[in-house]
């Protein structure tokens, strides 16, 4: 049987050009990077490169970069880290948090902590594609807002917002601007100064690296208090022994992806028109998300008289990996946040499949997968009990 794998979004295979650039960091480099002597000291240095590395490719100074063991620890710490560091520092003048509506889980639920220690938040509307207003985003800033948190590119549905401008408005109005780029980054081309972007959140595994390191940057200058307190490591904002092998295979991924993005996202962005064209042709059809403004490697389809776990469980079955929406959350039997904030019907929501390409992806796969996916529409209608 074939076994294609269609869920890029949700987690990424390790390239094996990373794999080897970490096996050394397990067996020969494994020092602790605190510690004084030769073997802490190369684990130090292999710190430090890879800082600059993934530094360099959003256009940030190394000393803004502090690595984290995941996206979701990067966005508690951005969200919470900024909100109480600007709280206290206002005496309580400031307590306002603004984030859309289409954020991921982890974003969301930060800013549900943050509403129960007393913060008051605004939760974003989106239009039918899943963009933020950019007019509703001036108009909900107040004087009391502390930090703005949109999502760069949506993890369900591909959308990219109009990051610059949202940096922009944010920048005149003197509050901090956060972004959580965790797919958009290894995939579009950022620049966190041009963007004006204060604190910016990627993933490792997202992008061919390992599990187990992300990054936050912080623009020199913003204040933020730590949730890790002990021995002081990243600069004393991220106290806990370094994961010196996961941070190296994560700075090779990004060296890759510096080297071969553009070849990639031109070949990914063929795929993804190819796959939406024929998916389309499928009646009863709809593409979640923005037609253009989209992500090379996403694909987020509506099928009406479809349930999605249906879909994923069939299309499993002919050997082709997909989800119907975040991997973090397929797990529960509510409709997608997200699809519901873009005006979809709960049931519609329910039968919305995601596929996302990635590095391995032929053409065959995806004629594979238009050639076994009407037929599996057609079956799932024939018993559905949504008709």
């Amino acid at each position: 049987m074939k076994h294609i794998y269609l869920d890029y979004a949700a987690t990424t295979p390790v390239d094996p050009r990373v794999a080897k650039t970490m096996a050394p960091y397990f067996t020969e480099n494994f020092g602790n990077t605190m510690s004084l002597h030769s073997f802490g000291q190369d684990a130090k240095l292999a710190l430090e490169q890879s800082r600059e590395t993934v530094a360099d490719l959003i256009g940030a100074e190394p000393n803004e970069i502090i690595f984290t063991s995941s996206a979701t620890e990067s966005n508690n710490t951005a969200l919470k880290g900024c909100a109480l560091s600007e709280r206290s520092e206002s005496k309580g003048k400031k307590n306002h948090i603004i984030i859309s509506s289409i954020e991921h889980p982890c974003v969301i639920e930060s800013a549900k902590w943050l509403e129960k220690q007393g913060f008051k938040i605004t939760k974003l509307p989106v239009d039918k594609f899943g963009l933020v207003s950019l007019k509703d985003l001036e108009f909900a800033i107040t004087d009391k807002t502390i930090l703005v948190s949109i999502i760069h590119a949506s993890n369900e549905i591909g959308t990219i917002q109009n990051i610059s401008e949202i940096g922009r408005i944010c920048r005149e109005k003197k509050v901090y601007f956060h972004t959580d780029a965790s797919q958009s980054f290894g995939k579009l081309k950022i620049d966190v100064k041009k963007m004006n972007i204060d604190l910016l959140t990627a993933s490792s595994h997202k992008i061919y690296g390992p599990k187990g390191a992300g990054l936050l940057y912080i623009r020199d200058g913003v204040k933020i208090e730590p949730l890790l307190h002990g021995g002081g490591q990243e600069n004393g904002l991220r106290s806990s022994t370094v994961n010196v092998a996961a941070i190296v295979g994560f700075a090779k991924a990004c060296e890759i992806y510096k080297k071969e993005g553009k070849k990639e996202n031109k070949k990914l962005t063929k795929l993804r028109d190819k796959l939406i064209k024929g998916i389309l042709k499928i009646d009863g059809s709809r593409l979640n998300g923005h037609p253009k403004s989209r992500l090379a490697n996403n694909v987020n389809v509506w099928f009406s008289f479809v349930e999605g776990e249906s879909m994923v469980i069939q299309l499993d079955l002919h050997g082709v990996a997909c989800s119907t929406g975040s991997a973090c959350s397929s797990f529960k039997l509510e409709p997608s946040p997200v699809l519901l904030a873009i005006g979809l019907k709960p049931q519609e929501a329910h039968g919305s499949l995601r596929i996302s390409l990635g590095r391995w992806t032929t053409e065959k796969d995806i004629n594979y997968l238009l050639k076994v996916l009407p037929k599996i529409i057609k079956k799932i209608r024939e018993i559905s009990p949504f008709k």
